[in-house]
Protein backbone atom coordinates (compact mmCIF):
# COMPACT_ATOMS: atom_id res chain seq x y z
CA UNK A 1 0.00 0.00 0.00
CA UNK A 2 1.25 3.48 -0.88
CA UNK A 3 1.90 6.40 1.47
CA UNK A 4 -0.63 9.21 0.83
CA UNK A 5 0.59 11.72 3.41
CA UNK A 6 0.43 15.20 1.88
CA UNK A 7 -1.46 14.09 -1.21
CA UNK A 8 -4.84 15.52 -2.25
CA UNK A 9 -8.09 13.57 -2.58
CA UNK A 10 -11.51 14.55 -3.90
CA UNK A 11 -14.38 12.57 -2.38
CA UNK A 12 -17.78 13.19 -3.93
CA UNK A 13 -20.81 12.75 -1.70
CA UNK A 14 -18.62 13.12 1.38
CA UNK A 15 -21.24 14.72 3.61
CA UNK A 16 -22.73 11.43 4.80
CA UNK A 17 -22.58 7.66 4.73
CA UNK A 18 -19.81 5.96 2.80
CA UNK A 19 -18.30 9.26 1.66
CA UNK A 20 -17.84 10.45 5.23
CA UNK A 21 -16.21 7.15 6.19
CA UNK A 22 -13.78 7.40 3.27
CA UNK A 23 -12.96 11.03 4.05
CA UNK A 24 -12.17 10.17 7.67
CA UNK A 25 -9.97 7.25 6.68
CA UNK A 26 -7.99 9.32 4.18
CA UNK A 27 -7.57 12.15 6.69
CA UNK A 28 -6.23 9.73 9.29
CA UNK A 29 -3.49 8.93 6.78
CA UNK A 30 -2.74 12.66 6.53
CA UNK A 31 -4.21 13.06 3.06
CA UNK A 32 -5.55 16.54 2.28
CA UNK A 33 -9.16 16.64 1.17
CA UNK A 34 -11.64 18.29 -1.15
CA UNK A 35 -15.09 17.51 0.24
CA UNK A 36 -18.15 17.61 -2.02
CA UNK A 37 -21.85 17.97 -1.35
CA UNK A 38 -24.83 19.56 -3.02
CA UNK A 39 -24.32 22.57 -0.74
CA UNK A 40 -21.24 24.01 0.93
CA UNK A 41 -22.92 23.81 4.32
CA UNK A 42 -23.35 20.05 4.02
CA UNK A 43 -19.64 19.45 4.73
CA UNK A 44 -18.85 22.33 7.11
CA UNK A 45 -18.88 20.29 10.31
CA UNK A 46 -16.92 17.44 8.74
CA UNK A 47 -14.32 19.87 7.38
CA UNK A 48 -13.72 21.38 10.83
CA UNK A 49 -13.45 17.92 12.35
CA UNK A 50 -10.91 16.74 9.78
CA UNK A 51 -8.85 19.93 9.97
CA UNK A 52 -8.21 19.08 13.61
CA UNK A 53 -6.14 16.15 12.29
CA UNK A 54 -3.67 18.63 10.84
CA UNK A 55 -4.62 18.38 7.16
CA UNK A 56 -5.86 20.90 4.60
CA UNK A 57 -9.56 20.70 3.74
CA UNK A 58 -11.72 22.56 1.23
CA UNK A 59 -15.45 22.24 0.54
CA UNK A 60 -17.07 22.45 -2.89
CA UNK A 61 -20.71 22.28 -3.93
CA UNK A 62 -22.17 20.80 -7.11
CA UNK A 63 -25.44 19.24 -8.19
CA UNK A 64 -24.37 16.14 -10.12
CA UNK A 65 -27.70 15.94 -11.91
CA UNK A 66 -26.15 18.72 -14.03
CA UNK A 67 -23.02 17.38 -15.80
CA UNK A 68 -21.64 20.87 -16.34
CA UNK A 69 -21.55 21.34 -12.57
CA UNK A 70 -19.67 18.04 -12.28
CA UNK A 71 -17.07 19.28 -14.75
CA UNK A 72 -16.76 22.59 -12.91
CA UNK A 73 -16.40 20.70 -9.60
CA UNK A 74 -13.45 18.74 -10.97
CA UNK A 75 -11.81 21.86 -12.39
CA UNK A 76 -12.25 23.74 -9.10
CA UNK A 77 -10.81 20.81 -7.14
CA UNK A 78 -7.76 20.73 -9.40
CA UNK A 79 -7.22 24.46 -8.92
CA UNK A 80 -7.66 24.46 -5.14
CA UNK A 81 -5.38 21.48 -4.57
CA UNK A 82 -2.77 22.09 -7.24
CA UNK A 83 -3.58 18.60 -8.50
CA UNK A 84 -5.88 15.82 -7.34
CA UNK A 85 -3.96 12.61 -6.59
CA UNK A 86 -6.84 10.42 -5.43
CA UNK A 87 -10.42 10.59 -6.70
CA UNK A 88 -13.32 8.78 -5.07
CA UNK A 89 -16.46 9.07 -7.20
CA UNK A 90 -18.79 8.04 -4.41
CA UNK A 91 -21.88 10.22 -4.92
CA UNK A 92 -24.86 8.42 -6.45
CA UNK A 93 -28.63 8.30 -6.42
CA UNK A 94 -31.12 5.46 -6.26
CA UNK A 95 -34.62 6.04 -7.63
CA UNK A 96 -37.70 4.55 -5.88
CA UNK A 97 -38.44 0.83 -5.68
CA UNK A 98 -41.10 0.19 -8.32
CA UNK A 99 -42.91 -2.81 -9.82
CA UNK A 100 -41.00 -4.33 -12.72
CA UNK A 101 -41.31 -2.41 -16.01
CA UNK A 102 -42.95 0.61 -14.35
CA UNK A 103 -39.97 2.92 -13.83
CA UNK A 104 -40.55 6.12 -15.85
CA UNK A 105 -37.99 7.26 -18.39
CA UNK A 106 -37.18 10.27 -16.20
CA UNK A 107 -35.76 7.95 -13.55
CA UNK A 108 -33.48 6.25 -16.07
CA UNK A 109 -32.28 9.61 -17.37
CA UNK A 110 -31.61 10.94 -13.86
CA UNK A 111 -29.82 7.75 -12.77
CA UNK A 112 -27.55 7.78 -15.80
CA UNK A 113 -26.85 11.49 -15.46
CA UNK A 114 -25.73 11.30 -11.82
CA UNK A 115 -24.29 7.80 -11.65
CA UNK A 116 -22.57 7.66 -15.04
CA UNK A 117 -22.37 10.88 -17.05
CA UNK A 118 -21.26 13.14 -14.20
CA UNK A 119 -18.75 10.55 -13.01
CA UNK A 120 -17.28 10.46 -16.52
CA UNK A 121 -17.18 14.26 -16.66
CA UNK A 122 -15.18 14.33 -13.42
CA UNK A 123 -12.84 11.59 -14.63
CA UNK A 124 -12.35 13.28 -18.00
CA UNK A 125 -11.35 16.50 -16.26
CA UNK A 126 -8.96 14.96 -13.72
CA UNK A 127 -7.52 11.82 -15.34
CA UNK A 128 -5.50 13.63 -18.05
CA UNK A 129 -3.94 15.80 -15.34
CA UNK A 130 -2.99 12.70 -13.36
CA UNK A 131 -1.37 11.23 -16.47
CA UNK A 132 0.61 14.44 -17.02
CA UNK A 133 1.86 14.33 -13.42
CA UNK A 134 2.56 10.58 -13.58
CA UNK A 135 0.46 9.53 -10.58
CA UNK A 136 -3.19 9.02 -9.68
CA UNK A 137 -5.75 6.71 -8.16
CA UNK A 138 -9.38 6.81 -9.33
CA UNK A 139 -11.97 4.79 -7.42
CA UNK A 140 -15.46 4.64 -8.86
CA UNK A 141 -18.03 3.31 -6.42
CA UNK A 142 -20.29 0.70 -8.00
CA UNK A 143 -22.81 -1.77 -6.58
CA UNK A 144 -23.18 -5.50 -6.21
CA UNK A 145 -26.94 -5.21 -6.79
CA UNK A 146 -28.37 -8.15 -8.72
CA UNK A 147 -31.77 -9.71 -9.43
CA UNK A 148 -33.61 -6.54 -8.39
CA UNK A 149 -35.63 -5.47 -11.46
CA UNK A 150 -37.58 -3.11 -9.20
CA UNK A 151 -34.42 -0.97 -9.01
CA UNK A 152 -33.54 -1.20 -12.68
CA UNK A 153 -32.58 2.47 -13.29
CA UNK A 154 -29.99 2.28 -10.52
CA UNK A 155 -28.76 -1.21 -11.44
CA UNK A 156 -28.20 -0.54 -15.13
CA UNK A 157 -26.50 2.80 -14.41
CA UNK A 158 -23.97 1.01 -12.21
CA UNK A 159 -23.46 -1.63 -14.91
CA UNK A 160 -22.64 1.18 -17.35
CA UNK A 161 -20.16 2.62 -14.85
CA UNK A 162 -18.47 -0.79 -14.60
CA UNK A 163 -18.07 -0.86 -18.40
CA UNK A 164 -16.55 2.63 -18.39
CA UNK A 165 -13.91 1.59 -15.86
CA UNK A 166 -13.02 -1.71 -17.50
CA UNK A 167 -12.64 -0.19 -20.94
CA UNK A 168 -10.70 2.81 -19.60
CA UNK A 169 -8.20 0.42 -18.01
CA UNK A 170 -6.70 -0.36 -21.42
CA UNK A 171 -5.18 3.11 -21.83
CA UNK A 172 -3.75 3.01 -18.30
CA UNK A 173 -1.68 -0.14 -18.71
CA UNK A 174 1.85 0.28 -17.40
CA UNK A 175 1.13 3.67 -15.85
CA UNK A 176 1.10 4.76 -12.23
CA UNK A 177 -2.43 6.09 -12.74
CA UNK A 178 -4.99 3.47 -11.76
CA UNK A 179 -8.76 3.33 -12.14
CA UNK A 180 -10.72 0.65 -10.33
CA UNK A 181 -14.16 -0.17 -8.94
CA UNK A 182 -15.29 -0.38 -5.31
CA UNK A 183 -18.36 -2.33 -4.23
CA UNK A 184 -19.07 -1.09 -0.69
CA UNK A 185 -21.59 -3.85 0.03
CA UNK A 186 -25.10 -3.56 1.41
CA UNK A 187 -24.79 -1.04 4.22
CA UNK A 188 -27.17 0.89 6.46
CA UNK A 189 -27.00 4.22 4.61
CA UNK A 190 -29.61 6.47 3.03
CA UNK A 191 -29.23 4.38 -0.14
CA UNK A 192 -28.97 0.99 1.53
CA UNK A 193 -31.82 1.60 3.97
CA UNK A 194 -32.22 0.77 7.67
CA UNK A 195 -32.59 -2.98 7.13
CA UNK A 196 -29.23 -3.56 5.43
CA UNK A 197 -27.18 -6.25 7.24
CA UNK A 198 -24.00 -4.21 7.63
CA UNK A 199 -23.14 -0.97 9.44
CA UNK A 200 -21.75 1.85 7.32
CA UNK A 201 -18.49 1.61 9.27
CA UNK A 202 -18.00 -1.89 7.82
CA UNK A 203 -16.97 -0.23 4.55
CA UNK A 204 -13.55 0.24 6.17
CA UNK A 205 -10.80 -0.69 5.80
CA UNK A 206 -11.83 -2.18 2.44
CA UNK A 207 -12.90 1.12 0.89
CA UNK A 208 -9.32 2.37 1.13
CA UNK A 209 -7.80 -0.61 -0.67
CA UNK A 210 -8.30 0.58 -4.28
CA UNK A 211 -7.15 4.07 -3.33
CA UNK A 212 -3.87 2.84 -1.86
CA UNK A 213 -2.84 0.30 -4.49
CA UNK A 214 0.70 0.11 -5.77
CA UNK A 215 1.25 0.50 -9.51
CA UNK A 216 1.66 -3.24 -10.03
CA UNK A 217 -1.99 -3.84 -9.07
CA UNK A 218 -3.15 -2.31 -12.35
CA UNK A 219 -6.54 -1.00 -13.40
CA UNK A 220 -9.99 -2.33 -14.22
CA UNK A 221 -10.57 -4.53 -11.18
CA UNK A 222 -13.43 -4.74 -8.70
CA UNK A 223 -12.69 -4.53 -4.97
CA UNK A 224 -15.38 -5.61 -2.50
CA UNK A 225 -15.03 -3.64 0.73
CA UNK A 226 -16.69 -6.23 2.95
CA UNK A 227 -14.04 -8.81 2.05
CA UNK A 228 -11.54 -6.77 4.07
CA UNK A 229 -13.48 -6.44 7.32
CA UNK A 230 -11.28 -6.81 10.39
Amino acid sequence: MIDIQGKWALVTGSSRGIGTQIAHALAERQCNLILHGRTLEANRALAHELQDLGIKVHCLAADLSHPQEAKELAEAAEKLSGGIDILYNNAAIMTPYRPECQAPIEEYLLSFTVNVVSVIMICDAILPKMLERGFGRVVNVTSGIANEPELMPYAVSKAALDKFVRDSAKRLQGKDVLMNLLDPGWLRTDLGGPHAPNAVSDVLPGALVPGLLSQSAGSGSLYRALEYRL
